[in-house]
């Protein structure tokens, strides 16, 4: 099996991290990036346009990538490789009612620095990485769920 290849956003607003939820089930409070699988016969900044998109509403330019995140899962056969590209938003705004086609955000939030220390964030570099300049490479992580 080959890895899966993902993309995702680091957006940065008025010095707050827009991330969304990593699963569907509200009970779980994982917080990610926005971003997705990989279309083939699409750029990785179209597919994470699109994405962003999806997630959110939102309409964003794509600019350097700043990190590349693999993670799996050590009892089977899932690894992914992510590769983050910092954005900027050109158009729209939040909104609560906003529907994710594929029903796996239902939450989406811009967050301070501080705020997002106390979340539960994959991966782990994001938060490091988001507000710092350069790229960065995190290693192989475990799937978390």
């Amino acid at each position: 099996m080959f890895p899966r290849l993902a993309v995702r956003g680091v957006i940065l607003q008025d010095n707050r991290l827009l991330l969304v939820n990593a699963w569907a089930d509200p009970a779980r409070d994982l917080w990610c990036a926005p971003g997705g699988g990989v279309e083939p016969g699409q750029s990785l900044p179209d597919n994470l346009a699109r994405e962003v998109h999806e997630e959110t509403g939102l309409t964003v330019s794509v600019g350097p990538p700043c990190l590349v995140n693999e993670f799996h899962d050590p009892g089977g056969r899932f690894h992914q490789v992510e590769v983050f590209f910092r954005c900027k938003i050109t158009a729209g705004t939040l909104d609560p009612a906003w529907r994710d086609p594929d029903a796996v955000v239902t939450r989406r939030g811009f967050f301070t620095q501080g705020e997002v220390a106390g979340l539960r964030l994959k991966p782990d570099s994001l938060a490091q990485i988001a507000w710092a300049r350069g790229f960065a490479y995190d290693p192989l992580e475990p799937i978390t769920f």
